[in-house]
């Protein structure tokens, strides 16, 4: 399974309510990611939340009936669209008849908005998202200098020199630590994304 699916596992568990480990792991990896896109389309902090929510409890209400077809889209294509709703019903809530509120116009850039282009955005969030959730999973396995190296180098771009420099490291194991992370959260997330 691709980087770029939802794992079936996770949607079968989910479909059961009682499954608090999968509801968890649901949230854990989807609740940022839909607070994100909701204040990337003009939402409020606390509207941003409660749309979030909004949407959980719509994926909850429905999950029992989703048929999962890879042929006719993914999970979180179908999440996005969700998305989009729960954003509408949220800007109609605060729009009162007869007054110019700018919400009007926020619904009318919602609408204009291209879904390829969209879901791409969507799709890269998600990806990052995913990296930090795996990243969080693994980062007490290693050193903290180690770890430091791995995070200034890849992460926040900084040079090997500068960075071997400040944690008094060699290069060379600026290196190897930086394999063996980005080895162990790829692991993390293919075990993720493979639980079958």
């Amino acid at each position: 399974m691709s980087n770029t699916e939802t794992r079936a596992s996770l949607l079968l568990r989910i479909r059961d309510a009682t499954n608090t480990h999968a509801w968890s792991e649901f949230v854990e990896i989807y609740m940022p990611l839909l607070h994100a896109y909701a204040m990337r389309n003009g939402l409020q902090d606390s509207d941003a939340a409660d749309m979030a929510q909004d949407t959980v409890r719509q994926v909850i209400r429905t999950i029992g009936r989703f048929e999962y077809d890879r042929s006719k889209g993914t999970f979180r294509g179908w999440l996005l669209g969700v998305a989009r709703n729960e954003i509408r019903k949220q800007l109609q809530k605060r729009a009162k008849p007869g007054r110019g509120s700018g919400e009007s116009q926020m619904l009318a850039v919602l609408d204009q908005q291209a879904a390829p282009s969209e879901e791409d955005k969507w799709e890269k969030e998600y990806q990052l998202h995913v990296f930090h959730w795996a990243a969080d999973r693994v980062k007490g396995e290693f050193r903290e200098n180690s770890w430091k190296a791995f995070w200034q180098t890849i992460v926040e771009g900084e040079e090997i020199a500068k960075v071997a420099q400040g944690l008094d490291m060699s290069a060379g194991a600026i290196y190897i630590a930086r394999s063996r992370i980005l080895a162990r959260i790829r692991q993390e997330i293919a075990m993720a994304e493979s639980e079958e």
